[in-house]
């Protein structure tokens, strides 16, 4: 389980690919932290190290991953959003991620406001239900709060901090994201449709 508060921002040093998936090989400061075996968020999916190095470490992507998420199209040089799981101990500082993607959206419009960035996502309909206004949102593994719901998607304000210190500082109209709901809406709704 995550937060959705980036711990680094990292790099994709090299990805193999095979017909079994995808090897992805990642340079970060959190490589220190980690151990093979541990799960590590990358952009919002959950994957298991199967190697670390000085400053950095390897994971594979199934693929039925990489179709699902945007991890088939990283490419070398590429920054990623990492972060460790919670620790029981930790603070709850976002909200409860998962690191399972539910979707991917598209980036539709950028937008300056104050000293804010708004990002409005178009999404697939099924995953709407899913998103409240002032309700929590993962993207790209980044916890952010739904600030408005517009036709076929939703807004998020990212503040400057959130901009410097992850993947969203740098996207553009047109850039796929990771979608992970809240976990609470999802359970909700599937007890609502078992009642029915």
């Amino acid at each position: 389980m995550f937060t959705g508060l980036i711990a680094d921002l990292g790099s994709v040093l090299a990805i193999e690919r095979d017909g079994d998936g995808a090897t992805l090989r990642m340079r970060t400061a959190l490589a220190a932290d980690l151990a093979i075996g541990d799960s590590i968020a990358v952009n919002g999916v959950c994957l298991t190290a199967t190697r670390v190095d000085d400053g950095e470490f390897a994971a594979q992507a199934i693929p039925e991953t990489l179709a699902r998420t945007t991890l088939g199209d990283v490419a070398p040089g590429d920054p990623v959003n990492l972060e460790l799981p919670l620790r029981a101990d930790g603070r709850l500082g976002g909200h409860i991620v998962q690191g399972h993607v539910d979707g991917v959206g598209t980036v539709a419009e950028l937008r300056e406001e104050g000293f804010s960035r708004v990002v409005a996502v178009d999404t697939d309909p099924e995953l709407l239900p899913y998103v409240v206004q002032k309700g929590s949102i993962a993207l790209d593994g980044i916890s952010l709060t739904v600030s408005a719901l517009r036709a076929g998607g939703f807004e998020v304000s990212l503040i400057p901090e959130t901009l410097e210190r992850t993947t969203l500082g740098q996207a553009v109209v047109g850039q796929a994201v990771n979608l992970e709901a809240d976990i609470l809406a999802k359970h909700v709704a599937r007890l609502l449709e078992a009642r029915t």
